[in-house]
């Protein structure tokens, strides 16, 4: 009886191994909870028959979160690089119909490309798949490699520099920069000299919690920084009613500005250059209907606003 029931707890479905994983590679169950729409005892439910199927304890409390044992970071080894292939070749089988499809998609997005993207791409979603679910994850460069490789996301849009091999892109456009500021209150001007550029107060985004941004880690000028945030999302926000000046991605301004009409945008009056965003999106799941749909979709939303 004991070898019976060992063999059908082994008789598992692959939703086990991949609690598993997300479990492993967030150290916590909560965590994975919400990345799974999962309840915290279902996931703690899911462990427990994978820890009784292997006959091992796969995890450890480390303060509130856990770590995997021995046993668990050989399995973690053995599974990770071959159970999302497993998933996608099983999501991929059948036919393919965006008007009833109930597929959810995580799509991977840097902040910046979230505020110009978002509603033309739900609005396309809407009309040709109606019961279709987007789940937005917030990517940027230094992240989107792991991302894609975990399966975090089925695919992203960012700038995004070397990736593996088997990361395949596509250019949605060129991305420019340029600077946004408050004429009620900034001293600009509609084209700054770089005397006046450097003379402003700055407000930059820096994914390293720094006072380094694009201007900085490209062209290796120093500008008056007076804050530093972690996103795109309060830039608006902070430029209006202020002196400060930001530089942003184009169509990161252009969101802004239709929100807050006051503000004005220059061109960046040093060689930056441009930034290509790019649609990136995995070998394995290339031949998904369902993604192969959204990577469609997301290349008409683009075409619709960067025009």
């Amino acid at each position: 009886m004991k070898a019976a029931g060992t063999e059908q707890e082994l008789a598992f479905d692959l939703n086990l191994l991949r609690v598993f994983l997300l479990v492993a590679e967030t150290g916590s169950v909560t965590r994975a909870a919400s990345r799974l729409y999962l309840t915290q005892p279902a996931v703690s439910a899911a462990l427990r028959r994978l820890t009784r199927a292997l006959g091992s304890p796969l995890f450890t409390r480390a303060g509130r979160g856990v770590v995997l044992t021995a046993r668990g970071r050989k399995l973690f080894g053995e599974v990770r690089p071959h159970l999302h292939a497993l998933l996608d070749a099983a999501r991929s089988s059948g036919d393919f119909d965006p008007q009833t499809s109930v597929r959810s998609v995580r799509v991977g997005l840097a902040d910046q490309t979230e505020s110009w993207l978002l509603g033309a791409l739900l609005r396309d979603l809407m009309h040709q798949a109606p019961h279709m679910t987007l789940v937005v994850v917030p990517v940027q460069f230094r992240n989107v490699a792991e991302a894609l490789a975990s399966s975090r996301v089925d695919l992203a849009v960012t700038v995004a520099d070397e990736l593996p091999a088997d990361v395949r892109r596509k250019r949605l456009y060129l991305g420019n920069f340029v600077c946004l500021f408050d004429p009620r209150h900034a001293r600009f001007g509609a084209r700054p000299t770089r005397e006046t550029y450097l003379a402003a107060e700055h407000v930059v985004v820096s994914y390293n919690a720094d006072t380094r941004g694009i201007i900085e880690d490209a062209l290796g000028v120093r500008r008056r920084v007076r804050l530093s945030l972690p996103s795109f999302e309060g830039i608006g926000g902070v430029v209006a009613g202020s002196a400060l000046v930001a530089t942003v991605p184009l169509m990161t301004a252009r969101a802004i500005v239709a929100l807050r009409p006051a503000l004005r945008t220059a061109p960046v009056p040093l060689p930056l250059g441009s930034s290509p965003v790019e649609l990136l999106w995995r070998d394995a799941t290339h031949d998904d209907p369902a993604l192969a749909f959204v990577r469609e979709a997301i290349t008409r939303a683009a075409k619709v606003t960067t025009a």
